[in-house]
């Protein structure tokens, strides 16, 4: 089993692809790396921890609020779903997570359900 770290942001229906990993496959952790929005709004279906980040902060500042958020709770195993959200906030969730030493895997859900991508 694996950790999920999963950016939860803005985009058209990318809150479904983050609801759908967490309820079609078994997580050891669940990580919801969004917004004080995201937590307010976002019902994930099984237990998850919301980090909550104020995305416009410098890239720098993202990247350490999220790895010192993660610092002590990630395991090594990461998989990561980066399809919602904007790339600032991708690059802080990856230098984070590599900063962290956690090996990572995208996943996604597809047709044929949760897939490493």
């Amino acid at each position: 089993m694996a950790d999920l770290v999963a950016c939860l942001s803005s985009g058209k229906g990318t809150w479904m692809q983050v609801a759908g990993l967490i309820k079609r496959q078994e997580w050891d952790n669940i990580f919801l790396i969004t917004n004080q929005f995201g937590k307010e709004n976002f019902k994930p279906e099984k237990p998850a921890q919301f980090i909550v980040i104020d995305f416009n902060k410098q890239l720098t500042d993202l990247v350490e609020d999220i790895r010192k958020s993660l610092a002590g709770k990630v395991g090594v195993d990461v998989g990561i779903n980066l399809i919602s959200g904007t790339g600032k906030e991708h690059m802080a969730i990856l230098s984070a997570l590599l900063k962290l030493g956690a090996g990572i895997r995208l996943v996604a859900l597809t047709s044929e359900g949760v897939e490493e991508v």
